[in-house]
C-alpha cells in the first residue's frame, strides 16, 4: 500500500512536532504529499456574559502563533523535497473536525503524536488521538 496523501494533525507540542519528522521520512520514501493541520478552538465554555470579541482576538493571535510554527515546518518539508499544505482550522472539537478532514480529503495515513496522558488527566482532558484513532478508517500511525 503506497501512502500519497498524509496527515499530521500539529498541536504545536514536542510530540506532535516528532510526528512530524517520521511523516516527513515516510513522505520522502513514498514520495507523498503532507498536509498539516491545526485546530484553534474557540471559547467553548459558552458562559453567560459571553464576548465574542475577545473571543476572536484570540482566534487571531492562536492562528498567528501557528501559522508561525507551521511556516518552520514547511521550510523544511521543502528543503527534503516534500509537497506540504497547511491547514488551519477553527474548531469546537479536534477530533470531529480532523475525523472530517480525513475523510473528506480521502487521506491514506494519519501520523498523530500522543501526549501519553493516563489516570485522571486521561479522563479530564481527553485524548485527540484515541478520538480520532476510533473514528477513522485509515492507518494511523501513533508517535509517543
Amino acid at each position: 500500500m503506497l501512502f500519497r496523501n498524509i496527515l499530521v494533525p500539529f498541536d504545536l507540542s514536542s510530540p506532535s512536532h516528532h510526528a512530524f519528522k517520521v511523516a516527513l521520512d515516510i513522505a520522502k520514501k513514498y514520495e507523498s504529499k503532507i498536509t498539516l493541520i491545526t485546530c484553534i478552538e474557540r471559547d467553548t465554555w459558552r458562559h453567560y456574559f459571553y464576548d465574542s470579541r475577545a473571543d476572536n482576538k484570540l482566534l487571531k493571535q492562536q492562528k498567528k502563533v501557528a501559522e508561525k510554527y507551521m511556516e518552520k515546518l514547511k521550510t523544511a518539508a521543502d528543503k527534503a523535497g516534500v509537497d506540504i499544505k497547511l491547514q488551519i482550522l477553527k474548531s469546537t472539537s479536534v477530533v470531529k473536525d480532523i475525523t472530517t478532514f480525513a475523510k473528506s480529503k480521502k487521506i491514506d495515513l494519519i501520523v498523530i503524536s500522543s501526549h501519553g496522558r493516563t489516570g485522571l488527566d486521561k479522563v479530564m482532558l481527553g485524548s485527540v488521538a484515541n478520538g480520532v484513532v476510533q473514528r477513522v478508517r485509515c492507518p494511523i500511525l501513533l508517535i509517543k
